[in-house]
C-alpha cells in the first residue's frame, strides 16, 4: 500500500516544520487496526480509531515528509502482525517510574485542601451506612475514642457482607438491630466468622494498613497490591509513641497515578511502553477467545439477573465490580461495591429481599435525577484495545474512575476490563 496511490488518504493540513499531516483511512472495518510505514522507517504502529458515526471505518493522521512512502495496515484479527512489547523497553520504562517512585513521597497526594470523613466505632452500622451514602464515598476511616487511635476501615464491602447475613435466614442480625448494632460490633463479628472460616481459631490480629507522609510512593503502592485495598488513610504523629494522630488523606492508586501522568507528560519518551495499545500488552482481564482455555473468564451480569446473585459474584469472584450486558454481551451499566450504598436512600435495605430485586432496580436507586446519557457517563469509563497505555493511563488518573471497560468499537461488545491494579501491577513489576 503507497501513499500517493491511496484513494482513502489526503492531505490534512500542515504539520512541523518539513511536513504536512496526511489522513490515512481504511474502509474495511477490524477490531485492532494499526497503521505502519516507511514515514518513520516502520519503527511503530499507530493505532487507527473508528470514525463517528461509523464503526467500521478507520483512520489515523501522522505527521509526515512529502513525497513517495510505503504503508501498511494490519488488524489483529485478520493478521498475524500485531504490535510487540520489547523487553528492553519495558525494563527502561519499569526503571524510570521506579526511580520516580522511590524518591516522591505521600506529601504530592496531599490537596491543598478538602475533607477526610472519619467514623467513631460505636456509631450504629445503620447510621454509618447512611452517613456514607450522604457523602457519596465508599470507604471511612474508623476511630476508636478509648484508645485515641484509628484502627480500621468500614468499606462498601462490609454493607455488601452485612446484607447477606440479613438475606440468610439463620442470621442473628435483623433489621431492627441495625439501629442499635455496632461498627465495633460488626467488626468483632465479621472476625469470629473469619475465624470459623479459617478453621483453627486463630484471633486474626489484622493491623490498621496505612502510610505515613514521609513514605515514599512505590511503598504506598505495593502495600495497596499486596494487601488488596482501594485506600489506606495517611496518618501522622508528631510523638514517638503514635498518640494524637492526624488523618491527613486517604492515599489511592489513582492519587498515584495522577502524579505519574503528570510528572511524565512532557517527557514521556522516557517510557517507551506509553504508545503501545493496551491489547499488546499483559494488562487487565479479557473474555477467552475460542480455544483459549487459561483465561479467567470475565464475571457479566444480565439486568434481570438478581442483587443477591450480583452481590455473591462480588465476594465469589473477588472483583470490585461487575459488566451489566444484554443477550449480545453489549455493554449497558456496570454494578460496583460502591452502589451497596444507594439502598440507604429512603431505608429501602429495611423492606427489600436482595433476591427478588434485579440489579436494573438496584441500579435505578439515586439515579432518577440524570438523563440516561449523564448516568452512563457517571457510571463508568470505556475505551479500545487499540487505546494507548498512555491513554488509558490518563483515564484512569481521573478521581473515581478505578477501572475502564474495554468495549468493542461501535457495537459496544465488552471484550475486556482494565483496573488500576492491573496498571499498577505491570508498572511495578
Amino acid at each position: 500500500m503507497f501513499v500517493p496511490g491511496m484513494d482513502s488518504a489526503r492531505e490534512a493540513g500542515g504539520g512541523v516544520a518539513g511536513t504536512v499531516l496526511m489522513r490515512f483511512v481504511w474502509p474495511h472495518g477490524g477490531r485492532s487496526v494499526f497503521l505502519s510505514g516507511s514515514f518513520d522507517r516502520w519503527t511503530r504502529l499507530v493505532p487507527m480509531l473508528p470514525m463517528e458515526g461509523s464503526p467500521a471505518v478507520f483512520q489515523a493522521i501522522c505527521s509526515i515528509t512529502p513525497g513517495y512512502h510505503q504503508v501498511h495496515v494490519s488488524d489483529s484479527t485478520t493478521s498475524d502482525m500485531s504490535p510487540r512489547i520489547s523487553e528492553a523497553d519495558l525494563q527502561v520504562s519499569r526503571h524510570h517510574i521506579s526511580v520516580f517512585l522511590s524518591t516522591h513521597t505521600t506529601y504530592k497526594l496531599l490537596p491543598k485542601s478538602g475533607k477526610v470523613v472519619a467514623l467513631d466505632i460505636d456509631l450504629p452500622v445503620k447510621q454509618a451506612f447512611h452517613i456514607l451514602y450522604e457523602q457519596g464515598i465508599p470507604v471511612a476511616p474508623l476511630w476508636d475514642f478509648s484508645k485515641g487511635q484509628f484502627v480500621g476501615v468500614l468499606s462498601a464491602l462490609d454493607f455488601i457482607l452485612i446484607l447477606r447475613e440479613l438475606g440468610n435466614h439463620g442470621s442473628n442480625l435483623t433489621e431492627e438491630e441495625l439501629d442499635t448494632h455496632t461498627i465495633s460490633a460488626w467488626k468483632e463479628g465479621k472476625a469470629y466468622l473469619n475465624r470459623q472460616i479459617d478453621g483453627h481459631g486463630r484471633a486474626f490480629s489484622r493491623r490498621l494498613i496505612h502510610a505515613g507522609p514521609y513514605d515514599n510512593l512505590k511503598e504506598v503502592a505495593l502495600r495497596i497490591l499486596q494487601k488488596e485495598v482501594a485506600t489506606i488513610p495517611i496518618i501522622h504523629s508528631s510523638s514517638e509513641d503514635g498518640s494524637f494522630p492526624q488523618l491527613l488523606h486517604l492515599a489511592s492508586l489513582s492519587g498515584i497515578l495522577k502524579c505519574i501522568c503528570r510528572y511524565f507528560r512532557h517527557c514521556s519518551g522516557t517510557l517507551p511502553i506509553l504508545q503501545l495499545p493496551i491489547c499488546a500488552l499483559p494488562v487487565g482481564t479479557w473474555v477467552p477467545k475460542i480455544g483459549e482455555s487459561n483465561r479467567r473468564p470475565l464475571a457479566m451480569l444480565r439486568p434481570s439477573a438478581s442483587l443477591g446473585s450480583a452481590l455473591n459474584l462480588l465476594i465469589q469472584a473477588q472483583v470490585s465490580s461487575i459488566p451489566i450486558v444484554d443477550d449480545n454481551d453489549s455493554l449497558l451499566d456496570i454494578y460496583c461495591r460502591s452502589d451497596i450504598t444507594a439502598l440507604a436512600k429512603d431505608r429501602i435495605y429495611t423492606h427489600i429481599n436482595i433476591n427478588e430485586m434485579t440489579v436494573h432496580q438496584a441500579l435505578q436507586l439515586g439515579q432518577d435525577s440524570y438523563s440516561p446519557n449523564e448516568r452512563l457517563n457517571q457510571r463508568f469509563q470505556m475505551c479500545l484495545r487499540s487505546d494507548t497505555l498512555h491513554k488509558v493511563m490518563e483515564r484512569l488518573a481521573n478521581p473515581g474512575v478505578r477501572r475502564l471497560i474495554i468495549v468493542e468499537a461501535g457495537s459496544r461488545r465488552v471484550e475486556g476490563i482494565v483496573t488500576l491494579s492491573d496498571i499498577f501491577k505491570f508498572l511495578i513489576g
